[in-house]
């Protein structure tokens, strides 16, 4: 629960980043991760009026406001085809549609929650968040910084022929995740990441190159190798040992459904 004091609907950046110096500033998004603890906010920020809802297809990248819906994110049919549904898989989880429809993605990517989806899966992606006084910094670096009241605008992901696929455990449909893995592959090397451990998403690294035409054994071991680097956690949904073989089962099915995959354009529909 939180209590908002004043209200200011900004029309320019350079307001929203000044406004957001301050301490008791909050920008508020779509507001539903703010209901996750109990606060008092002086100056609700809202950038609803700045362009920031729009998800832009280029040749060489997507572009997504901070201010996208999580559904929209879901049901874009240009990321859903591109990166083989990943972007969709990764949205779908989130409690409802009711909620993803307002939820933002600057919300989702700034906060670095543990049990973000959509940070475990854009890693596994060539992302980079443009922030208004930093400028351009790659996720995988922003993910390990510590916070600051920096406003972040865009989120831009490379489109460099990466095969993705996503996959994530909950106890219950629309509860958290009790771990997320997310892999991708660009000339035969891939990239894993491994989310809700319960912390913070991270890069695993790979013990070694799988072979081009790795049988499901070579897998199965592969993965295995990669949940021993990996740290994890014990939480009210799952303990550490639990999640290790988790993160096994899963990365294994990601890296699967990978080598099912033949090229970025091969998936179906999008929302229903």
């Amino acid at each position: 629960m939180y209590t908002i004091q004043g209200y200011s609907k900004v029309k320019t950046l350079e307001e929203a980043y000044e406004l957001n110096q301050k301490r008791s500033s909050t920008i508020i998004g779509g507001g539903m991760w703010l209901r996750l603890g109990n606060r008092s906010i002086g100056t609700a920020i809202d950038m609803s009026d700045l362009g920031l809802n729009q998800i832009e297809e280029t040749e060489t990248e997507f572009v997504i406001g901070a201010m996208t819906s999580l559904r929209d994110i879901e049901c874009h049919a240009g990321l859903h085809q591109y990166f083989n549904g990943m972007m969709k898989e990764a949205m779908k989880g989130i409690v409802g549609t009711q909620f993803r429809n307002t939820a933002t993605i600057g919300g989702s990517i700034y906060q670095r929650f543990g049990f973000s989806d959509p940070l475990t899966a854009l890693l596994a992606l060539d992302t980079t968040v443009e922030m208004y006084a930093g400028g351009m910094i790659p996720l995988d670096k922003f993910v390990i910084m510590d916070y600051d009241n920096d406003v972040l605008v865009r989120i831009h992901i490379k489109k460099d022929r990466t095969q993705a696929a996503y996959q994530s455990f909950r106890n219950a449909k629309t509860d958290f995740p009790v771990l997320t893995a997310a892999v991708s592959r660009r000339d035969g090397k891939l990239k894993v990441v491994i989310g809700a451990r319960p912390g913070r998403a991270v890069v695993a690294k790979c013990p070694d190159v799988l072979a081009s035409a790795p049988t499901e054994e070579d897998v199965k071991k592969f993965s295995g190798r990669v949940a021993e680097m990996v740290s994890f956690g014990t939480n009210m949904r799952a303990s550490a040992e639990y999640r290790k073989i988790l993160a096994e089962v899963l990365v294994k099915r990601a890296i699967m459904e990978i080598l099912e995959q033949t090229s970025p354009e091969a998936t179906g529909g999008v929302c229903k």
